[in-house]
């Protein structure tokens, strides 16, 4: 809904993206919704972003993501 800021997708279909940058200059389009990440299924016939949740403890409400990455092992 308010535009993704990177994606990073693995060698088995599944694409993590990040959502809700928020930096000086540059317009939100959901100023005062914190960022999240979605999980796609690549392999699906019809892939949908879905939102993960994201861990007690953490400070989502300050969450500005910028970029993703994964590390493979």
């Amino acid at each position: 809904e308010a535009g993704s800021e990177d994606i990073d997708i693995l060698p088995n279909g599944l694409a993590f993206i990040s959502s809700g940058l928020k930096y000086p200059g540059i317009k939100s389009f959901a100023p005062d919704k914190p960022g999240e990440i979605f999980l796609m299924d690549l392999n699906e016939d019809n892939p949908r972003a879905v939102e993960l949740r994201i861990s007690r403890g953490f400070d989502v409400a300050s969450f500005n993501p910028h970029g993703i990455s994964t590390y493979v092992d």
